[in-house]
């Protein structure tokens, strides 16, 4: 008789930490659900960061490649003016002559 009812404690005992049990792994997967979610946002703001500069960046470095094909296209205009004015200087002399 006391091996029964010493058996049917030990069985309570163990459906009631059953119990307990789910519930602090509940808890635990939530808790680790919200720590990943916490982390996959962070790693999205410093993706957002870091994609942000590097467009700024971008855009900084073709503002400048334009500014230098600028430069460099209005030098090239003068300097074919100039030799334009030249030719046509020599072409007027030799048609004087």
């Amino acid at each position: 008789m006391k091996k029964i009812v010493l058996s049917l404690a030990l069985l309570a005992v163990l459906v009631s930490c059953q119990d307990k049990t789910k519930e602090k792994l509940d808890e635990a997967q939530d808790a680790v659900t919200e720590e990943v979610q916490a982390t996959i946002d962070s790693a999205k703001i410093k993706a957002a960061a870091k994609l942000g500069a590097a467009k700024a960046e971008a855009e900084a470095k073709l503002d400048s490649a334009k500014l230098n094909a600028q430069a460099k296209l209005d030098s090239l205009k003068l300097k074919s003016a100039a030799k334009l004015e030249a030719t046509a200087k020599r072409l007027k002399e030799s048609v004087k002559k």
